[in-house]
């Protein structure tokens, strides 16, 4: 049976609907920067997760042709992920989508190097005949977290944060968005099937203590 990261790693896919707090480990990604409004057409956001899966689908299905990844077993491609941010904006302003900035990414199994990575761009374009020059390498550490299951609409998310954000106050924590550190949202529904709002989506957000 194939390796599940949502089932293997329930802390941090898998969250419940009320706040809490988690350290997550450093790990690698596939990862794409863009900008703009992630919900008009030919939109950067949308492009980003085209090259995103064509990289990732590559690495998964590299079993089947003579590269060979040390180490390699079978699992399932790990969910979309997103880093967000605007300039001068501590969080996020849902308000004003067009100045969104952003990182999509989805995680590498640990077994996948930078070397391994860059056979699989290479192998990617001279397939599937498409530029993958914006897609990198990413290794992310992203510490102690708050972070809370959101089910609904992107739209409602600040209701879900605000929750986040008193209950890390009532724990001895203060927020830690810096530009090293972002709001991330990992996608666990597919937007194009499921019903706003039964949408899930786990949000995250850097803190420290005070």
């Amino acid at each position: 049976m194939a390796f599940d990261y949502k089932k293997e790693y329930k802390e941090f896919y898998m969250p419940k609907s009320k706040p809490g707090i988690v350290e997550v480990p450093s790990m690698n990604y596939i990862a794409v920067r863009g900008k703009g409004d992630p919900n008009v057409e030919d939109s950067e956001y949308k492009e980003s997760i085209g090259l995103l899966y064509g990289i990732a689908f590559t690495i998964k299905m590299s079993k089947m042709g003579d590269y060979r990844i040390q180490g390699y077993f079978d699992y399932v491609v790990p969910p979309l992920e997103g880093f967000w941010w605007q300039e001068g904006v501590r969080g996020i302003d849902y308000a004003h989508k067009e100045s969104f900035q952003f990182i999509s990414a989805i995680r590498l199994p640990d077994f996948v190097t930078k070397r391994d990575f860059e056979w699989a761009v290479e192998e990617a374009e001279k397939k599937k005949k498409t530029d993958f020059s914006k897609v990198e390498f990413l290794p992310y550490q992203e510490g102690l977290c708050v972070q809370c299951m959101h089910i609904g609409p992107y739209d409602t998310e600040p209701a879900t944060v605000e929750r986040m954000h008193e209950y890390m106050t009532a724990q001895g924590y203060t927020l830690d968005i810096t530009d090293q550190r972002r709001h991330h949202e990992i996608y666990l529904s597919d937007v194009r099937r499921v019903d706003p709002s039964k949408l899930k989506t786990v949000v995250r957000h850097p803190i420290k203590l005070r």
